[in-house]
């Protein structure tokens, strides 16, 4: 008899990854079962989008803004994972928060954890033995769980349930879009705390010294101009046939024109030279500066972020390949395209 189930589920089970693999036979059916599981992918998450419990979840940030410890977050398995998203996301953005892994936990880490903290604990299920445990230690438990009538909804402070109408899996049983679901809650409740706490971009900044997001948050425009006597500099009344030694010497694909205080009058590109050859031929070599340069050319300040410049070179269809650097109407240095890209940002 139980030679004959097994035969029969394991007919069963053919016939529904039959039913439901994707199929290969040519390209056209591929891209449809493709844009067919997209669209229930879509599908699922406005449903949980779409029953959403606002007051809920309100109730349960306003628990975790007025923590005076630690947010604990911990999960098993795939919630694990993304429980440790969390609690990274949380602390990179001024909300002190750790992942405690629930199998440490139970035997001995749960020693760090005092009376002030919070547990929030990510399950699906809400029946995952190890979160249940660890319930003993008197904290305060929060559980986001997608299943409400669990065990650990019943015995948490708070519950959080997120709605979820099925699996993307065809077996409704892998985690694929509770797991979706569960990123997408910790991301916002994330992102509002750190609002709430007005966690300023330079304090993100400092949290942040190293790799591209820490340039792009620390590198100024001072870290990385061309200053003093290798910035290309000329007199208005100079001529083009006298300042082409500059402009060749110093190699920065231009000129600063200034007044002997420094005081910035202009910009004289090389596509500037090649324009000026084109309208007035060999006698542009004999014009002065001052009646061929660009009189508001973009510049920047030297303590604004190097991100800022970059941005700036890129506004609107015509691109610059370098900025003057002004301080009070002052040319204090100038920023080259080139050093923006070798720095890394």
């Amino acid at each position: 008899m139980l030679k004959e189930l097994a035969t029969a589920l394991q007919e069963q089970n053919s016939a529904t990854q039959q039913q439901d693999r994707l199929p290969f036979d040519t390209t056209e059916q591929q891209e449809n079962s493709l844009r067919n599981l997209f669209e229930k992918e879509r599908s699922i998450l406005n449903h949980f989008f779409d029953h959403l419990d606002i007051p809920q979840i309100t109730r349960v940030f306003d628990q975790l803004n007025e923590c005076k410890g630690s947010i604990i977050v911990t999960g098993v398995g795939k919630s694990e994972l993304v429980a440790k998203k969390i609690s990274l996301t949380m602390t990179s953005t001024g909300t002190r928060a750790f992942f405690l892994s629930p199998a440490n936990a139970l035997h001995g880490d749960i020693g760090i954890v005092n009376k002030d903290d919070i547990f929030l604990m990510i399950s699906k299920s809400g029946e995952s033995e190890e979160l249940l445990h660890m319930r003993n230690k008197g904290v305060k438990l929060i559980a986001v769980v997608n299943n409400g009538k669990s065990r650990l909804a019943k015995v948490a402070d708070h519950t959080i349930v997120l709605p979820l109408e099925k699996e993307l899996c065809h077996f409704d049983i892998v985690p694929t879009a509770s797991v979706v679901t569960q990123m997408v809650f910790g991301d916002v409740l994330s992102v509002a705390l750190m609002m709430h706490k007005n966690f300023s971009l330079m304090e993100f900044a400092m949290n942040h010294p190293a790799g591209k997001i820490g340039r792009r948050l620390t590198l100024r425009v001072k870290d990385l101009m061309l200053r003093d006597k290798d910035m290309p500099l000329c007199a208005p009344e100079d001529k083009l046939v006298d300042t082409l030694v500059v402009l060749s010497n110093k190699r920065c694909g231009c000129v600063l024109i200034v007044e002997p205080d420094n005081t910035l009058l202009g910009i004289f590109t090389d596509g500037d030279l090649r324009r000026s050859l084109q309208k007035l031929g060999p006698n542009a070599l004999q014009s002065s500066m001052q009646d061929i340069m660009t009189k508001t050319p973009r510049h920047i300040a030297p303590e604004e972020m190097a991100a800022q410049a970059l941005s700036l070179m890129e506004a609107d269809r015509r691109e610059v390949t370098v900025l003057p650097v002004v301080d009070q109407g002052k040319a204090v240095g100038l920023l080259k395209m080139h050093d923006i890209v070798q720095s890394g940002l």
